[in-house]
């Protein structure tokens, strides 16, 4: 047994005492002087090929002490930690060796913090509204624009001037104080008029021109511009519209459907549509109970929560942020430089949201105490199966790369949840 005294110094926070054997310590020395003892010379002996007791003779007894603790620190702390059956939330710390030598071991005190006593308020039928899932025909036309957008052909105008919508197609020059700027120049460029892509007026400026016209463009570049030079500055861009485009859209028709969709008939494409909107409704209405439950269990947390479990979160949600980020080519010191922010100022904006996960849980973790939620091996199995598939993995590869303490504890809250939401009066949105 490691532990050797468990003592509450202050709310959340204890001290172990944690003993090591002189047998367990001096093995660990033994294997401490094999692994160092090529890196000594010693008079009369060549490199490696000294006795440990000559080591110590020359260098002191506890030449391979510090050597030996780190090697069987953390499994020695690991094991009284568990003996001491406290619930620790964080790394122990301010660890000091009080005692260590062949004769007597190690004796090491530390101190660790602890999950909270916590009390839940009512979370058996909270008043919770959902939020509407009916499919209006502005959704249902909204969604069905999108795909004329992409199936959206374009034709050549004759015989009247650009108006917006149209796509004009344009050489074009500017000028600052009469000098042409780098980049200001094109030729057959595309230019979708009342898209806004272009700065200031420029758009609106060649509405009204015909086909074969050249033109002056008379704009101001914004203050915030990209390009110190041109920050502010008045522009003459010189044009000349070398086509005009107008979109054409296609007939809501059966052809129509086989062309964007898996489906024969127009009314067909339409069902599936509506089903979609509905499903994706459903889940956003499911996923905004959640969270008025998550925020009424954190009002009603009474808790004297750890300020190192906040800590933890914002910086769990850092980690997160940062994969994202190299999801999308970047990282976290790049985004910073672009934001203007420093790794503070980025964890202050994470600070809120830490503080309403940390409640959540713990008040999730004491109504699945309360209530005796479970979670069965067959769950974890198929959560296992499932991340597997994900991710195109063995499921024993998947075994390997999470801890089964991480998925129980994850389905136990996806559980919990269920439960409460269960137990909860809902209110339809009309």
């Amino acid at each position: 047994m490691s532990l050797k005294s468990v003592k509450n110094l202050e709310t959340n926070v204890y001290e172990l005492t944690v003993e090591i054997s002189a047998e367990k310590f001096n093995d660990a020395v033994n294997k401490a002087y094999l692994k160092e003892k090529g890196k000594i010379a010693i008079p009369g002996f060549r490199k490696g090929k000294a006795p440990k007791s000559f080591i110590e003779k020359v260098y002191g007894e506890g030449v391979f002490f510090e050597t030996a603790l780190d090697s069987i620190y953390p499994e020695e702390v690991e094991s009284a930690i568990a003996e001491s059956k406290l619930d620790v939330v964080a790394a122990p710390y301010d660890a000091e060796v009080q005692n260590m030598s062949k004769e007597e071991g190690v004796t090491i005190t530390l101190k660790v913090t602890v999950k909270p006593e916590v009390e839940v308020g009512e979370y058996k039928g909270i008043e919770l509204t959902k939020k509407s899932t009916v499919v209006t025909d502005e959704e249902i036309n909204r969604e069905i624009d999108q795909y004329k957008e992409r199936a959206a052909t374009y034709e050549e105008v004759e015989g009247r001037p650009a108006a917006d919508g149209d796509m004009a197609v344009i050489d074009f020059e500017g000028f600052v104080d009469g000098v042409a700027f780098e980049g200001g120049k094109a030729e057959n460029h595309n230019l979708t008029l009342g898209s806004h892509s272009f700065i200031d007026t420029f758009e609106e400026q060649i509405v009204g021109h015909n086909v074969g016209d050249e033109f002056d463009v008379n704009v101001t570049f914004p203050e915030e511009y990209h390009a110190e030079e041109l920050k502010g500055k008045p522009a003459v861009f010189k044009v000349k519209l070398n086509e005009l485009k107008q979109k054409v859209y296609p007939e809501l028709d059966d052809e129509f459907a086989m062309d964007v969709s898996e489906f024969d008939t127009f009314d067909a494409f339409k069902a599936d549509l509506v089903k979609k909107i509905e499903d994706r409704k459903e889940k956003a209405a499911e996923a905004d109970l959640e969270n008025q439950i998550a925020e009424k269990l954190a009002e009603g947390l009474k808790a004297e929560i750890p300020e190192v479990m906040f800590e933890m979160k914002v910086d769990e949600f850092v980690r997160d942020m940062d994969m994202r980020l190299q999801g999308q080519g970047l990282n976290l010191e790049m985004y910073m430089q672009y934001t203007g922010m420093d790794i503070d100022a980025l964890k202050t904006t994470f600070r809120v949201q830490a503080e309403t996960a940390v409640k959540v849980k713990l008040a999730l973790d004491k109504i699945a105490e309360v209530e005796n939620i479970v979670v069965s091996q067959e769950a974890i199995d198929a959560e296992y199966a499932t991340i597997a598939d994900a991710y195109k993995v063995d499921v024993e590869v998947a075994k390997k790369a999470i801890d089964e303490k991480v998925i129980v504890d994850d389905l136990k809250g996806r559980a919990t949840m269920d439960f409460v939401k269960a137990e909860a009066k809902i209110t339809e949105e009309k």
